[in-house]
């Protein structure tokens, strides 16, 4: 039966329905906002498998036929998920994995498609609440109902589920997901946001969420399924009392050796003796259960070590950063890089600057873009010591990429400012915690190596939480085992002026906003204190870019002279191209990006598209080529396709017969343009181009201006008695006066 319940969130209508579509899944729900869709669904196992964690999957994945889309390509279909489709799977999984019931062993699968897109509103705040609703719906154990909202700040006021348009005017992109009574996930990113506008964001989130559970709930009472029973853990008592017995001296000297790998080799030698001991009275089956009382033995020790003595594993204080070891240019050729270790986590970090052709295009849902700015992850298993299979990227490996790209994505200048495209690898090369914000230490670090002018420095931290009935303690700069044995992961990251990215897991039921405000004071502490480190090795970029890297350069043209550029069928870029060595990209608004390997062959193609779409301007003197000789003159190209006439008195300071003694065709020769007249023609002069020392010394004062606009005591005058003139050499206005006087005289004596 369907059933229906919708709500106003926002500026729109979020409606959930179920009992329509995909019946046969343990749980279904459809859920809308304006034109958007998704269809999200949960389905689990019939039996269980002998496994130590929960067998969850989810995957997101958005047709294209959503936004009435053919994919491109040679396949017309969907093929592996884009990293954007694996981010919302991520954002899914998180806030709901801590919700099952620790005994369930059953392989559940969250599918959840974007089947309807109308590229105004995103659809990864929909398939959160959908696959939510799913699971309430169905069979599954699932404790508790999640709501998930996005919040925006512009001009100061917030706003939930802002549109792609509103996001890329906010001040802040966060997603927030919460339970009825506690926010379990944060994610998002702000340009400088500061510690109290995001506590105001979260708290405005959690009405909205509790509004979005409730509709969720009044769906569930109508059409919900009876859960699955989840029989509850039956443990031996005697067999805990001999782990405790046995286990414990030997844990409380081993949790404290403050390096990782060694203390680690202490916790597998006395977890095995314990096992060793004790599997000959309880029985081989009796091995899974030790080992999972060993590691809850682990957890409680480094807890109450931390709640009670405010001592960590690794001998520091609850707000002590470990050592911090910083080098750049570490590698030769690259063209920057920077190895950041802090403790032992160590990112290796490499700059690599390319043309607008490196740009990553982008094609989905929401629309065709490209990024000139990436930023890439690899952790391999030699990071932590262990034996991997190396297949593609990790679902890890490219959210934690996400998050430190979204980091420094705020500080990358813009294009115009900087005409490259940059890619970032990170290369986790040992991990003990929080390398995703290593990766924005080394990474901002690479940047500033390689020239890029970054707006400001970015650092990041992750904070840890130990939370025992009513008291805690936050930990900054946790290691991996405080991640594991802790309550929350929440890294957050950014300038000495504010917060650019933030994440955050909690394991527990929820924390206080009190708890999260003194979690980001004292990240905030531990962020600047990176940052001063930073700034001793490198606090402002290179002052220019690798010998290795492209040389690239930016020019406006109007945009009426594009076509001057690009020429007939594209014969004229590519010329410049050809002759030059460069690559040439211009787009519609005028601006053409040169980029080169060599900074004489980008500037050479500059100065030639400078050429073809400069005017000719008067008094602005012209390096120019001799295209054609007439008897009165030479026809000098200025500019490309730019003519204009010397006139042979204006060829040189002493007299000329004949132009051919000064020019030939194909000379170059430096000409000032002395006149543009009301048809466009242009009149040069060579003698005033030359240089002052190379002219006569009673001719340096000499008038350059056109003939016809001097005084006419002004005019050069000829000497010579006027019968020994060559009669050619008369001014035609001169003769022409001559002859009419004479006419008029005539004329006068005969009416006498």
């Amino acid at each position: 039966m369907n059933e229906t319940i919708e709500l106003s969130i926002g500026s729109g209508k979020l409606i959930f329905e179920t009992g329509k579509i995909a019946r046969q899944a343990n749980g279904s729900a459809m859920v809308l906002y304006e034109g958007s869709a998704v269809l999200a669904t949960a389905c689990t196992a019939k039996s269980d498998k002998p496994l130590d964690y929960l067998p969850l999957t989810v995957n997101y994945s958005e047709r294209y036929y959503a936004a009435g889309k053919i994919p491109g390509g040679f396949i017309k279909r969907e093929g592996r998920p884009k990293d954007k489709e694996i981010l919302v799977s991520r954002l899914i999984d998180r806030p709901i994995r801590p919700l099952f019931p620790k005994m369930y062993r059953n392989e559940i699968q969250v599918i959840v498609t974007t089947i309807s897109a109308d590229q105004i509103n995103p659809p990864d705040i929909l398939a959160m609440n959908g696959a939510s609703l799913a699971l309430g719906l169905s069979d599954i154990p699932f404790s508790k109902l999640v709501g998930a909202v996005r919040v925006g700040l512009i001009d100061g006021s917030y706003i939930v589920n802002p549109t792609f348009e509103e996001i890329e005017n906010s001040k802040l992109d966060l997603v927030v997901a919460g339970t009825d009574d506690a926010i379990v996930m944060v994610e998002g990113g702000g340009k400088e946001l500061s510690e109290d506008e995001l506590l105001e964001g979260i708290s405005f989130a959690e009405g909205h969420i509790r509004e979005i559970i409730k509709a969720q709930e009044a769906l569930v009472a109508r059409s919900g399924k009876k859960k699955i029973d989840v029989p509850g853990e039956t443990v031996d008592q005697n067999l805990v009392n001999e782990v405790r017995r046995r286990a414990l001296p030997l844990y409380e000297s081993a949790c404290f050796i403050p390096t990782k790998m060694e203390r680690q080799g202490a916790l597998e030698a006395a977890g095995d003796k314990v096992v060793s001991e004790i599997k000959e009275s309880f029985g081989e089956e009796s091995v899974p259960v030790i080992r999972e009382l060993l590691e809850e033995l682990e957890r409680e020790i480094v807890r109450k070590s931390i709640l009670e003595k405010g001592l960590r594993s690794d001998g520091r204080g609850l707000t002590d950063i470990r050592p911090i070891s910083i080098e750049i240019n570490v590698l030769p050729r690259t063209h920057g890089s920077a190895l950041f270790t802090r403790g032992e986590t160590q990112s290796l970090a490499i700059t690599s600057l390319g043309s607008v052709n490196d740009e990553q295009r982008l094609d989905d849902i929401e629309g065709e873009g490209s990024k000139s700015f990436m930023l890439h992850y690899n952790f391999p298993p030699f990071s932590v010591g262990e034996v991997g299979f190396r297949f593609g990227t990790s679902r890890r490996e490219i959210g934690h990429g996400n998050l430190a790209e979204r980091a420094i994505g705020t500080v990358i200048p813009s294009k115009e400012e900087f005409p490259y495209t940059v890619r970032l690898v990170s290369e986790i090369t040992e991990s003990n915690g929080s390398s995703s914000m290593a990766t924005v230490c080394s990474g901002t670090l690479s940047l500033l190596s390689a020239g890029v002018p970054l707006r400001d420095s970015v650092a990041g931290v992750a904070m840890g939480l130990v939370y025992e009935e009513g008291k805690y303690a936050v930990l900054t700069d946790i290691l991996g085992s405080e991640d594991h044995l802790g309550d929350m992961d929440f890294k957050v990251a950014g300038t000495r002026n504010g917060i650019t990215a933030f994440q955050m897991d909690i394991k527990i039921s929820g924390i206080s906003t009190g708890i999260m405000k003194e979690a980001l004071e004292q990240a905030r502490d531990g962020r600047l204190f990176i940052l001063d480190q930073m700034a001793k090795v490198i606090g402002r970029p290179a002052e220019s870019v690798s010998s290795y890297a492209p040389k690239i350069f930016t020019m406006k043209v109007p945009t009426d002279k594009i076509g001057t550029v690009i020429g007939s069928g594209g014969k004229t870029i590519r010329s410049i191209m050809e002759k030059t060595g460069s690559e040439i990209w211009v787009v519609d608004d005028g601006t053409v990006t040169i980029s080169s390997k060599s900074e004489g062959e980008a500037e050479m193609a500059h100065e030639m598209i400078r050429q073809l779409t400069e005017d000719v301007e008067v008094g602005k003197t012209y390096e120019g080529k001799v295209k054609r000789i007439m008897d009165f003159g030479a026809f000098i190209e200025v500019l490309p396709g730019k003519e204009g006439l010397c006139h042979i008195s204006k060829l040189d300071f002493k007299r000329v017969n004949k132009v051919t003694d000064v020019l030939k065709v194909g000379d170059t020769v430096k000409v000032k343009v002395t006149e543009i007249d009301a048809m466009g023609r242009i009149n040069l002069s060579r003698k005033a181009a030359l240089p002052q020392e190379d002219r006569p010394s009673d001719d340096n004062d000499k008038d350059d201006r056109p003939r016809d606009d001097r005084p006419r005591d002004d005019r050069p005058r000829d000497d010579r008695p006027r019968d020994d003139r060559p009669r050619d050499d008369r001014l035609p206005h001169a003769r022409s006066r001559k002859d009419s006087y004479h006419k008029r005289d005539r004329s006068d004596r005969h009416r006498n």
